[in-house]
C-alpha cells in the first residue's frame, strides 16, 4: 500500500510501479464477479484471444478473454448480445486500462432456457434430424410459396416486398400464426401441419424478425421441429437476425440469415432471368443469322455449280468430238510408227540373210581341220599313254620284287627299314613277289660294303 505522498521527501515511483501496484490492489481486494451487460466491439484474433467491451446504459468496461477460456464457449458471441461474464477485475499495466479478465461467459438470462435449448438440440441431432443427407434442395422456379409468420409482423412485409420485386407473378399463401408468446408454439405447429396437409406450395418459409432468446423461444419447440422435418415440401427457416439460432434453423432444409434472405432463396430473380433471356435471345439470333449466312453461301456455291442440261450436253459433245479426233490421231500415229518399224526390220532381215553356200564351204573346211586335229591329238595321247605305262611298270613294287627283292614288316605292320629295328628274337614277315614268309631274327648282321 502506498503511503501518503504529501511530503516532498517521499520517493518518486515510476508509472510501471504505479500500474503494477494498482493491478495488485484490484486483483487482491475484489473477488471473482459475475457481471451482466451488452457485448460491443467484439474481436477474435488468429491467436484465439477475444477482446470486447461490456456496456449498459450508464457505463462500459474493457474485457479480455484468453484463448484457453474462449475455446470453452459453446455459442458465438456477437455485438449487441446480452451476456453474463465471470471475470477478475484487473488493470492492463502497459496502457493503464481498467479491464476485466473473463473466465466464463453465458447468454444473459438464458440459464434454464439455454440448457433446454442445448438438450433438445442434442436430442434431435442424435436422431438424425439435422443430417445433411436428409436436406432437400429448393426448387429453381417455385410457383407457390407458403409463409408461416405473423400477419402484422415486419418480417412478413419484408418477405412480400422482396417476392413481388423478384418475381411478381408468384403465388403466395400465408399460414398466419403468432410468433411470440405462450400461444405461439401451438399456432406455429398448427400452421406448419396445415401447410403439410394441403401440400399446395412448392416451398415453405417459417420466419419472423429478430429478438431475444425469450422472444424466439417458440421456434425451439420440439413438436414444431418434428413437423418441419416431416413436411412434404422443402422448408426454409428464417428466424431472427443472422446471429440468432433456433432449433428450426437446424431441422429445416435451408437456414436463411434473415426473412428477406429467405424470400430471395425461395424465389427466382426476375431481373437476372430477364437478363439471362435477353442474352440467350441475342445468342439465338446470332446463331440463326450465322446459320442462314452459311446456308446462303452454300446455296451460292451450289448455284454456281448448277448448269443447264443443254449447256452440259453441248460441252460434253465438244469434249467427245475432241476425244474422237484424239483417238483417230493416236491410231494413225500408232499405225505409222508400226509400219516404219516393220520396214526397218525387213531391211535388217534382208541385210542379215545368211550365206548358205559360203557357210557350207566353211563348215567343210572346219570339219577337215577338226579331223586332222583329232588324229594328231589322238596320236599324241597314245604316245603319252605308252610312255606312262612304261614308267608305271618300272616303278611298280611287284616288278622290283620279281627281280629277287623283298621287304620286311614287323608284327604291327610297320615297315622295317633298318637292322636296328630287328633286335634278336624278333618275329617279322618277309614279303616276296609271290607271297609272304614269317621269319625269326636270331642276330642281325650289319650291312656289308657294296660290291658296286
Amino acid at each position: 500500500m502506498f503511503t501518503h505522498l504529501s511530503s516532498p521527501s517521499q520517493a518518486v515511483v515510476s508509472v510501471t510501479e504505479l500500474n503494477r501496484t494498482v493491478r495488485q490492489l484490484l486483483e487482491g481486494s475484489l473477488p471473482v464477479l459475475w457481471v451482466a451487460g451488452e457485448i460491443s466491439n467484439f474481436k477474435r484474433y488468429d491467436s484465439g484471444h477475444c477482446y470486447f467491451s461490456l456496456k449498459d446504459a450508464g457505463a462500459q468496461v474493457r474485457c479480455v478473454m484468453f484463448r484457453n477460456r474462449a475455446s470453452l464457449i459453446d455459442f458465438r458471441p456477437v455485438d449487441g448480445m446480452q451476456v453474463e461474464i465471470r471475470a477478475v477485475v484487473s488493470l492492463y499495466e502497459a496502457r493503464g486500462d481498467f479491464q476485466l479478465t473473463v473466465e466464463a461467459m453465458r447468454p444473459a438470462g438464458s440459464g434454464a432456457l439455454f440448457a433446454a435449448f442445448e438438450a433438445l438440440k442434442k436430442k434431435l441431432e442424435t436422431e438424425g434430424l439435422f443430417a445433411a443427407g436428409r436436406k432437400r434442395p429448393l426448387p429453381a422456379f417455385a410457383r407457390r410459396i407458403g409463409i408461416v409468420s405473423s400477419p402484422s409482423g415486419a418480417a412478413l412485409r419484408d418477405m412480400l416486398s422482396t417476392l413481388r420485386r423478384r418475381w411478381p407473378g408468384i403465388s403466395i399463401i400465408l399460414y398466419p400464426s403468432a410468433v411470440q408468446g405462450a400461444q405461439a408454439p401451438a399456432e406455429l405447429l398448427a400452421a406448419v401441419k396445415t401447410a403439410s396437409t394441403r401440400n399446395e406450395v412448392d416451398v415453405l418459409i417459417v420466419g419472423r424478425g429478430g429478438g431475444s432468446l425469450e422472444d424466439l423461444w417458440a421456434f425451439n419447440d420440439e413438436p414444431l421441429a418434428r413437423a418441419i422435418a416431416a413436411a412434404p415440401m422443402p422448408v426454409i427457416s428464417a428466424v431472427g437476425h443472422e446471429t440468432d439460432f433456433t432449433i428450426t434453423d437446424f431441422v429445416a432444409d435451408v437456414r436463411a440469415p434473415t426473412p428477406t434472405a429467405a424470400a430471395e432463396l425461395a424465389s427466382p430473380d426476375r431481373a437476372h432471368w430477364l437478363q439471362r433471356l435477353t442474352t440467350l435471345d441475342v445468342q439465338l439470333a446470332r446463331g440463326i443469322t450465322r446459320i442462314l449466312q452459311d446456308r446462303a453461301q452454300q446455296l451460292d456455291q451450289l448455284g454456281r455449280r448448277l448448269r443447264h442440261p443443254g449447256e452440259t450436253l453441248c460441252t460434253q459433245g465438244i469434249e467427245l468430238q475432241a476425244l474422237s479426233e484424239k483417238a483417230r490421231n493416236a491410231i494413225r500415229n500408232h499405225v505409222s510408227r508400226t509400219s516404219m518399224q516393220l520396214a526397218q526390220l525387213e531391211r535388217r532381215l534382208l541385210r542379215q540373210q545368211p550365206d548358205l553356200a559360203g557357210a557350207a564351204f566353211r563348215l567343210e573346211r572346219l570339219q577337215q581341220r577338226l579331223q586332222a586335229a583329232t588324229r594328231q591329238q589322238l596320236g599324241e595321247r597314245q604316245q603319252r599313254l605308252a610312255y606312262a605305262r612304261i614308267r608305271l611298270e618300272t616303278l611298280n613294287p611287284r616288278s622290283v620284287l620279281a627281280r629277287g627283292y623283298g621287304y620286311v614288316t614287323l608284327d604291327g605292320g610297320q615297315l622295317a627299314g633298318s637292322v636296328t629295328q630287328l633286335p634278336p628274337r624278333t618275329h617279322a614277315t618277309l614279303h616276296l613277289a609271290d607271297g609272304e614268309v614269317g621269319i625269326r631274327v636270331d642276330a642281325p648282321a650289319p650291312a656289308q660294303e657294296s660290291l658296286f
